[in-house]
């Protein structure tokens, strides 16, 4: 005697003259995809580096504050967005790329006595602890390594969405975006503190693209190759822009 095994996409499989039946099967198996769907959102995934970017804020001399952006960072996160406390991240900032809009402004801030780029040539935030707030609200908490100093960094992360992309490869993207405010004292920066403020004020946009092909994430993120070395700079004078 045999027996039959009747599965969920049997019936979306099975063809009929009828019209009507034709559509109500159609429909049975849009229903019946929808939990797989939802299953699929979680998942490791791979920080673009064109749609990531760093923006600072900082002090000159209290007239302004001077805005700089940070793109090209790598890195790996693990997201399911139902459950933030699974979540966790790991980055890297490469601090070559650092961009105050005005090549003076670059070499100075790249120099040995303020951000040493030649010898700290990349920023690191790898997390330990992700606490959310609502379902699209969370406190990412981690260890921000940045000029050879590592501090514990708290970040106000807003997850925006979370679909594929409508653009061939049609890939699936996760969008955030968050805050957070250091001090440059705290990891050992602090020369020019009457020209340059001690508080930064961090905002970042990332996309992560799911990495279908990702086993277990890296536990380190990737430290991209040494940028050329920067000279040593005098504060920018009190004339450039900010």
């Amino acid at each position: 005697m045999r027996v039959l095994v009747s599965r969920p996409y049997d019936a979306c499989r099975r063809d009929t003259p009828r019209r009507g039946r034709r559509v109500s099967r159609a429909v049975a198996c849009v229903l019946l995809a929808l939990p797989l769907a939802a299953q699929s959102q979680g998942g490791t995934y791979r920080l673009d580096p064109v749609h990531t970017r760093v923006v600072f804020a900082i002090s000159h001399a209290g007239f302004s504050h001077a805005l700089g952006t940070v793109s090209g960072s790598t890195g790996t996160l693990v997201f399911d967005p139902d459950d933030w406390s699974s979540a966790s991240i790991s980055v890297s900032v490469p601090l070559g790329r650092l961009d105050l809009g005005d090549a003076e402004w670059n070499r100075a801030a790249s120099a040995r006595n303020l951000l040493d780029v030649q010898a700290w040539p990349v920023a690191t935030f790898v997390s330990h602890r992700v606490e959310a707030r609502d379902p699209t609200h969370a406190s990412v908490c981690g260890t921000l390594t940045l000029h050879g100093v590592g501090r514990d960094t708290c970040l106000a992360v807003t997850f925006n969405q979370l679909q594929r992309l409508s653009l061939p490869p049609f890939h699936r993207v996760a969008g955030f975006s968050a805050t957070a405010t250091l001090h440059r004292s705290d990891f050992g920066i602090r020369a020019w503190p009457t020209v340059i403020g001690d508080e930064v004020r961090l905002r970042i946009e990332a996309e992560a693209i799911l990495d279908r092909s990702a086993g277990a994430p890296s536990p380190e993120p990737a430290v991209p190759a040494a940028v050329p070395p920067a000279p040593t700079g005098a504060a920018p004078a009190m004339g450039n822009p900010a």
